[in-house]
């Protein structure tokens, strides 16, 4: 196929680094490790399946922010991506929400997306959230922007026909959509498991292209749209309860009324 995926990533604190929240309700990144969200990292895994079973011509990476994020961009030219973009929003950086994330990529698209000789992007495959905000967001926004089909937390992805098949599901069931032409697709953990970072591969990754464009050519509005109004730490877990036997145990839930929050009848 001569389509290309687009594979949009984030810069987050490691997920293996604790953060704390400083009595000024604010996470000071700095001296933190910091790595290619975990998301994005499966979505782009999948990306680079996709390409090797001929589904697609080019697997592309596109960041939002400084030039610190060059380095989780090296690392998806090294797992395997064929060139990489970094949209340089300078100062509005640390203000930067999923609405304004969103209309950066889609005036990306509009003004870099159309068809050359590598072939057009088909595919926008991202992660479901990052694990630095939870929002979840930019895949929805970004297909509303676009008017193309979508699927959130996907678990599958295979191309189908002129499109697209991709499984989705949460505790509460699984769905198979049939997604016709270009669609954006987002990313749980099971879609992929991350190939390894060799060293050869980060040698080679040197020599690929890493462009910087600065987004106010694109003419997007950066002014964010959502504002954090708190930022605390989760509360302390309580310890458990021991129970004697079965019957004990069963007592204990139902006065805690467990069933009825999940609707099951007890």
């Amino acid at each position: 196929m001569s389509i290309k995926i687009l594979v949009p990533v984030k810069r987050v604190v490691d997920p293996n680094v604790r953060v704390r929240i400083s009595a000024g309700g604010t996470i000071d990144t700095n001296g933190l490790k910091m790595s290619l969200n975990p998301f994005d990292e499966c979505a782009l895994e999948k990306a680079l399946q996709l390409k090797e079973a001929g589904h697609a011509s080019q697997v592309s990476v596109i960041t939002c922010g400084q030039a610190t994020s060059q380095d989780v961009l090296r690392t998806a030219l090294a797992m395997g991506a064929d060139n990489a973009v970094l949209l340089d929003t300078g100062a509005a950086t640390a203000t930067l929400d999923s609405l304004a994330v969103a209309r950066l990529l889609g005036a990306y698209l509009s003004v870099h997306g159309e068809h050359g000789t590598s072939g057009t992007f088909g595919l926008v495959l991202c992660g479901k959230q990052a694990i630095d905000d939870d929002t979840g967001g930019v895949a929805a926004m970004l297909a509303g922007l676009l008017g193309w089909p979508q699927a959130l937390d996907a678990s599958a992805i295979d191309a189908h026909g002129a499109g697209w098949r991709v499984t989705c599901g949460d505790d509460s069931g699984t769905v198979t959509w049939q997604l016709d032409g270009a669609a954006v697709v987002s990313a749980d953990l099971r879609l992929a498991e991350p190939r390894r970072v060799t060293l050869p591969s980060i040698v080679k990754a040197k020599q690929k292209p890493l462009a910087t464009l600065d987004a106010a050519t694109l003419g997007v509005e950066l002014a964010p749209q959502s504002r954090i109004v708190e930022l605390r730490d989760p509360p302390a877990r309580q310890a458990g309860v021991r129970v004697a036997d079965t019957a004990a145990l069963l007592d204990a839930l139902t006065a805690h009324r467990v069933f009825d929050r999940t609707g099951a009848i007890a």
